[in-house]
């Protein structure tokens, strides 16, 4: 069987990630990031449900993935999955966008799952180099190269793309942020929310895609990936997120970011911020 390699880099001219993953056979679960995803599939299929509608993709696909948009995909056939890919936050994304449209907006993209021979092009190459942590410009010329591209192609304003939700919705989602550190229990965000469990649960999950409780772990899962950037430990990140237990935080991070937080940790703590795990 294939060997699991995982890398991942970041970018300090570009201030963003790039990671690669081969050799995967892990599903992974339902989930979203705060941040903006593109990659690409080299080898292998998985079954992809994004924003509630399911996609078979395979090699030569490339994924767009919006902040909040929930995710998850499972293994088909036989063969591993190899993908590699950028994440860029919401504000590198809007200043980038700003140079590219002139417009002080977020862009959203859609759909998630496309095939485009040029925009593979241009990500394969700036990836490659943000892999080998190239200094020339050529690395920012293939960015934003590829990002016109998505954004003349799959862009539209980013509200346009996101679901309303209503408001007792949006004040669960406010206090969950705010409180995320404590230990919460659905009573206090529905008291919060003004609604009755079962209506919070079905109006949640369908506005935002994932549960409460998801959404509240990823809540902690982003917060833990900052302190982890900072140097913080794995010990320390977790009780400082609020999660249950060090095996608890270690497996839904693991599940979510694809790495321990120890190993993410690393990528942070040595000189050019790279690493590899199995």
């Amino acid at each position: 069987m294939k060997k699991t390699l995982k890398t991942i880099v970041y970018d300090e001219e570009l201030h963003m990630e790039a990671f690669h993953f081969q050799g995967i056979m892990q599903p992974f679960p339902n989930h979203f990031h705060e941040y903006y995803v593109i990659g690409f599939v080299e080898n292998g299929e998985r079954r992809l449900s994004c924003r509630n509608q399911e996609y078979a993709i395979r090699r030569g696909d490339i994924l767009l993935f919006n902040p909040g948009d929930n995710h998850a995909c499972v293994q088909t056939g036989g063969k591993t999955f190899d993908y590699r890919g950028i994440n860029i936050s919401k504000e590198i994304m809007q200043n980038l966008s700003v140079e590219i449209t002139g417009r002080q907006t977020l862009p959203g993209f859609s759909p998630p799952v496309i095939r485009d021979s040029e925009a593979v092009r241009c990500l394969r190459a700036l990836h490659e180099k943000m892999m080998a942590s190239y200094r020339e410009f050529y690395k920012e010329e293939q960015l934003f190269l590829l990002l016109s591209l998505l954004i003349h192609r799959y862009g539209q304003p980013f509200e346009k793309i996101i679901p309303e939700c209503r408001e007792e919705v949006e004040k669960a989602c406010s206090f969950m942020e705010y409180h995320y550190p404590e230990r919460l229990s659905l009573d206090e965000i529905c008291r919060h929310a003004g609604v009755g469990k079962s209506t919070l649960l079905r109006s949640f999950t369908h506005s935002k895609g994932v549960t409460p409780y998801r959404y509240l772990e990823n809540i902690r899962i982003g917060a833990a990936r900052r302190l982890l950037e900072q140097g913080v430990s794995p010990v320390e990140a977790a009780i400082r997120t609020g999660f249950s237990d060090q095996s608890h935080f270690t497996n839904y991070f693991s599940q979510f970011i694809g790495l321990s937080p120890g190993v993410y940790r690393d990528i942070f703590c040595r000189t050019g911020g790279q690493s590899n795990g199995t």
